[in-house]
């Protein structure tokens, strides 16, 4: 987890989410949640695999981050990720935010994806 802007932490996500790696996870974010940041980040950079119960931690935090005023923001999505976000119908509720600023990246914020 990055901790560098407390107003904004990043939960970097990587490996399989999935039944068993979701609990510690929606734990975490719950924490978080409960600090009323501006925005959660969630960096997918190194996300292998992810079932139901990952998907479900993401509309979670999403529910949460309503209730206390918090964007829920993701980046570096993977393909595979971004499929099933958008088959899902959640790629509307999220910002999605580029890895970098780099040229031929949307600013951060923006709800476009590579």
């Amino acid at each position: 987890m990055d901790r560098s802007d407390p107003a904004v932490p990043v939960v970097v996500v990587g490996g399989d989410l999935a039944y068993a790696t979701a609990a510690p996870l929606r734990a975490e974010v719950e924490k978080l949640l409960a600090g009323c940041p501006a925005a959660l980040v969630f960096d997918f950079g190194d996300l292998q695999f992810m079932d139901s119960t990952g998907l479900s931690v993401i509309v979670h935090a999403w529910r949460e981050g309503q209730q206390a005023g918090t964007v829920i923001e993701l980046r570096a999505v993977p393909r595979f990720l971004e499929t099933i976000l958008d088959l899902t119908g959640v790629t509307g509720l999220l910002d999605r935010s580029p890895v970098d600023d780099a040229p031929g990246h949307p600013a951060p914020g923006s709800t476009a994806s590579a």
